[in-house]
């Protein structure tokens, strides 16, 4: 397997395993339970966004292009007219 490919699907496991966490978190009654889940939940995070840089840096992921003043106020008014 390239690095490539094993960088991009460990972006998509840590992604998941994110969404998962925050789950987890919205369900969780116990205090120190959910305090434990969400001080994972952040490393993981701070894993995704090195592993994303590094990524980013190798040329393995290209951003999508930053989008224009304008599209951002068409779909804001989109959202809030909803």
């Amino acid at each position: 397997m390239q690095d490539k490919e094993m960088v991009n699907d460990l972006l998509s496991q840590i992604n998941s395993s994110i969404t998962g966490y925050a789950n987890v978190i919205s369900q969780t009654e116990n205090p120190q339970l959910r305090q434990t889940i969400q001080q994972i939940r952040n490393n993981c995070e701070t894993f995704q966004y090195d592993l994303f840089k590094l990524a980013q840096q190798k040329g393995y992921y290209q951003p999508a292009q930053r989008a224009s003043q304008e599209d951002i106020m068409v779909v804001k008014n989109q959202l809030s007219n909803s």
